[in-house]
């Protein structure tokens, strides 16, 4: 027989465990039904302004020239083709099986259409969704999942923090690893479970949250129950990318209604040393995000792929002309890629304007010829069921133009 725990102390333990749901960032969570028509959005952010022309260069032509002759020293070669006129990064090539079965696109001279080349304003600006005012009340995010409404059990997701993007959306959960999302208490665990509901049976909107809280961690609480094994052979890499995907694809297949996960990848502010070659600081970063795209895909890829949809998004692109560090500056335009059961995808979507310094912005930078806004409209009104560009997207409507990048 278990030694009976004294009051104080068991008590005292569910304080703690308040303390510790606290301490793992959850937030107030909405309950309702479990369904999920629409697909699942996983967003990436690419924190620091990816360098998109060395992600997908030019291979022919003119703009090959301009590139090369811009870029002496960290030009990359032994692209694979997309098409006749762009390349891959060699080190992006686990994700081109995916590209070339047509579950992965590219969207090329895209980005933000406000000049600005700072991280911050660039970063709320796109996370926003108003470009040019940062005194928007709500993230995109919020404001589509507001339009639609919440009606899953666990309709959204962060696994580094809430992001600007669910800016007021008060049922995201922030989650790096389920084993975060848990409580201690060891044998005594029912016992602080059953005394924390006693605690919190009320109608306040303390008493509720905090049941909701529990609820939460029991939906939650079987995928902290063993080591998850990933399906199909997919082998996530040890890193903060790898980890958050895997969280991500495990609450995926809660069934729960998982409606938006917002996953944030940093580092990306190549002003030095870019890279070695087709090697080096920058390779590495495109090497994890595309290896955990792919194991992303590969795990879900068992019923799962036909109701997923990622996009990956960076705040800029780097200027055309190399730095003397051996790297590049704050740009303008950029590209998005996206990956999912139905984008049309195996294609290079978007206009590109071209690199002779007369097509550069400012003289400088690649030109942006589609408003991000437009991707993730079209992403919102072909997958997500929800065709209100107006209310995600304020005062974009009159110019929202979709590319056919979704089925």
């Amino acid at each position: 027989m278990k030694p009976a725990l004294p009051r104080r102390q068991f008590l005292q333990g569910c304080s703690a465990a308040i303390a510790a749901m606290a301490g793992a960032k959850l937030t107030n969570l909405a309950f309702a039904k479990q369904d999920n028509p629409s697909d699942t959005l996983v967003v990436v952010f690419l924190r620091g302004g990816w360098d998109a022309l060395n992600v997908v260069p030019p291979i022919a032509g003119d703009d090959r020239g301009f590139y090369e002759k811009a870029r002496p020293d960290i030009q990359i070669s032994n692209l694979l083709p997309l098409n006749d006129q762009f390349g891959l990064h060699p080190a992006m090539s686990p994700l081109y099986d995916l590209y070339q079965q047509g579950r992965a696109g590219v969207i090329h001279s895209v980005g933000l259409n406000f000049d600005t080349r700072s991280h911050f304003d660039a970063q709320e600006y796109i996370e926003l969704g108003t470009p040019g005012a940062k005194n928007t009340a709500s993230g995109w995010i919020t404001r589509h999942l507001q339009t639609m409404g919440v009606s899953s059990i666990l309709p959204s997701i962060a696994t580094s923090g809430q992001p600007t993007s669910l800016l007021n959306f008060v049922p995201t959960v922030s989650l790096g690893a389920p084993e975060d999302f848990s409580l201690w208490g060891g044998d005594w665990r029912e016992a602080r479970m059953t005394a924390l509901r006693a605690m919190y049976a009320g109608e306040s909107l303390l008493h509720r949250a905090g049941l909701r809280t529990l609820d939460a961690l029991d939906i939650v609480r079987p995928l902290t129950d063993g080591e998850y094994q990933p399906s199909n052979g997919a082998a996530y890499n040890d890193d903060e990318f790898g980890t958050q995907l895997k969280t991500v694809a495990q609450m995926i297949k809660l069934d729960a209604g998982l409606r938006v996960a917002a996953v944030d990848f940093g580092g990306w502010d190549t002003h030095e040393y870019q890279n070695d070659g087709d090697g080096g600081y920058m390779a590495d970063l495109l090497n994890s995000l595309a290896s955990g795209l792919a194991n992303f895909y590969l795990d879900l890829d068992s019923g799962y792929t036909d109701k997923l949809s990622v996009v990956v998004v960076s705040e800029f692109g780097r200027r055309l002309v190399q730095n003397e560090s051996y790297g590049t500056d704050h740009g303008h335009g950029s590209v998005m890629l996206t990956l999912g059961g139905n984008v049309n995808g195996g294609q290079v979507f978007g206009s590109f304007p071209g690199l002779h310094n007369d097509q550069l912005y400012d003289h400088a930078d690649l030109a942006i010829t589609t408003d991000y806004r437009s991707v993730l409209g079209e992403l919102l009104a072909k997958r997500m069921g929800n065709a209100d560009i107006e209310s995600v997207f304020p005062g974009f409507s009159g110019s929202y133009n979709p590319l056919g990048i979704y089925k």
